[in-house]
């Protein structure tokens, strides 16, 4: 194999069993000799953000970079795709669009297509990735502007509704909470316009672009 592109998840087993399948891939492929890793991150895990699945791809991270084997780290933000997550939808058939972020604070985001068409160029070109760590976003709005992206988009008034931190660690748990309390506070640091000047042919997608190639006839 010229390249391995490993992905790991914390939602079926939690962060400590991300952590354990990333680093035991990452492994497989130094002794296997593959030339190029690829792994799929999150946007400034490298940055100690105290959330746990971060801090779960950062361990993974720190374990490729000490392997020495040649990689890439690809680290997207939130993905636009969350909206369509069924704990949105029926918030969405409600006309609310309800998230823990200040109606006015700007949340960067990413298609889940572009990740792809990103990560196949990385893997096309290796020698122009070979041992970056790249932040990757398509768009970054407002609450207040998804909300009316949608509006227009579906057809319908979807307001936005500003959740307290408690309800989202209730909902989700501390780690949900501790990401959004990390938005509010930090948030995602990507080069939107870089990245489009310099890799126009991800054909990176804004995120009326995206809503608009979504289907919403579930919301009624």
């Amino acid at each position: 194999m010229d390249a391995v592109f490993v992905v790991a998840t914390p939602f079926e087993a939690g962060p400590e069993a991300e952590t354990r399948h990333g680093v035991a891939a990452a492994d497989a492929a130094r002794a296997a000799g593959v030339s190029h890793l690829v792994y799929s991150s999150v946007a400034d895990a490298d940055k100690r953000t105290g959330i746990p699945h971060f801090e779960s791809k950062r361990e993974v991270e720190d374990h490729i970079e000490w392997l020495g084997v040649p990689y890439t780290i690809v680290a997207p933000v939130y993905f636009m795709e969350n909206l369509l997550a069924p704990w949105n939808l029926p918030e969405l058939k409600e006309s609310r669009l309800p998230m823990a972020l200040s109606a006015s604070r700007p949340l960067q985001q990413i298609a889940l297509s572009d990740i792809a068409a990103f990560t196949a160029m990385v893997m096309e070109d290796r020698e122009g990735f070979e041992d970056r760590r790249v932040n990757i976003a398509s768009d970054e709005l407002t609450g207040d502007e998804v909300a009316g992206v949608l509006s227009r988009v579906t057809g319908r008034e979807i307001r936005y509704v500003e959740l307290q931190l408690e309800q989202v660690r209730q909902a989700i748990g501390e780690d949900g909470a501790l990401m959004f309390e990390w938005f509010d506070r930090v948030g995602y640091s990507a080069d939107v316009g870089s990245l489009r000047r310099e890799h126009p042919e991800v054909g990176w997608h804004t995120f009326e672009e995206w809503a608009k190639q979504q289907v919403w006839s579930a919301l009624g």
